[in-house]
């Protein structure tokens, strides 16, 4: 998927940095991906053979980590079948396409409804006890991502664009997310720094927001897929409510105390944090927050911009690696 701070480029850097401090080599760590969204930093130590505790405070992301993280491999025999229903005219078509008359053009009409039909079908699916707890995960995992393929915006839902471009007239098409028979992890749909009381390991990672923008609001539609609950819904994006699950990351008038809490809160030997050098929080400001609890370095790493991101004209990002080892934990 394509994601507001996907860290798939930063992969090698961070397990280096694994490596380094938590001597993880020939050795199972416990690893919290403590923002988890899309789930490929966590997937990728769990294909190491270590185990992941993720978390995320949007329900899309615990769907998909669910998958990722705690599903076996499994044979979805049901993909062909899922594929082949009769589109129905339900809530996504009827709020997010434009032949329903909503004025909202997110997906083609035809995808619209195929989408409501598998939505519906996957939950009937579970709910008769035709498809274990597992399946249901990996097949609605599947959706996201398959209807994400074919939206109709220029990457995020903040917005969607006048005329379907290409991408999203191709038709919504599931196919089975590769997962993995290492050991299971642990994954949870909280706020991150009530869920640090509860769990503790080796290594923590963080990748929260680094600015102003509501991961809330700008994939609300990919919530609203997951949970498919009919929300009360309003504006010209047709936005659900999103301030239960707004982000104190994201705002300059609590970030650096929301961040300091989760360090001070964590016990884990090591935290590893992702940080761009245009995130609310300083360089600084970060070494001054983490260097109170143990041992401080950094890392650098240019990356690409993310490519919806119209705010700067730079192409190229500086991530910053925070690295803190923890004196007590």
């Amino acid at each position: 998927m394509n994601y507001i701070g996907s860290k798939v480029s930063l992969l090698d850097v961070i397990d280096s940095v694994v490596d380094e401090f938590a001597d993880s080599y020939n050795r199972r760590l416990v690893i919290c991906d403590a923002f988890a969204g899309t789930g490929a930093v966590g997937f990728f130590f769990r294909q190491q053979g270590h185990k992941v505790i993720a978390n995320d405070i949007q329900y899309y992301s615990y769907v998909i980590n669910k998958n990722l993280i705690e599903n076996p491999v499994l044979h979805l025999d049901k993909l062909d079948y899922l594929n082949s229903l009769t589109p129905v005219e339900g809530f996504i078509y009827q709020n997010y396409c434009a032949g329903s008359g909503s004025g909202r053009v997110y997906f083609s009409d035809e995808n619209g409804k195929r989408c409501d039909a598998i939505r519906q079908e996957i939950e009937r699916l579970k709910n008769s006890g035709e498809i274990s707890d597992n399946e249901y995960f990996a097949y609605l995992a599947a959706l996201i991502e398959a209807i994400d393929k074919v939206a109709n915006t220029a990457a995020i839902y903040g917005a969607f664009l006048k005329n379907l471009k290409r991408a999203a007239q191709r038709p919504l098409k599931l196919k089975q997310i590769p997962t993995s028979n290492e050991i299971a992890g642990e994954v949870y749909n909280s706020d991150s720094n009530v869920l640090i009381n509860n769990i503790s390991g080796d290594v923590l990672y963080l990748d929260p927001p680094y600015n102003i923008r509501q991961y809330s609001s700008n994939y609300h539609l990919l919530e609203t897929i997951a949970r498919y609950d009919n929300p009360e819904i309003r504006g010209k994006t047709g936005l659900r409510e999103t301030a239960s699950q707004n982000s104190k990351y994201a705002s300059s008038r609590t970030v650096a105390a929301e961040f300091e809490d989760l360090i001070k809160s964590a016990k884990f030997k090591v935290v590893v944090l992702s940080y761009s050098n245009e995130g609310l929080m300083s360089e600084r400001e970060i070494r001054e927050i983490m260097s109170k609890y143990g041992t401080y370095y950094l890392r650098r790493r240019e990356r690409p911009r993310f490519r919806a991101d119209r705010t700067h004209k730079a192409v190229v990002t500086n991530e910053h690696i925070h690295i803190l080892v923890k004196h007590e934990y």
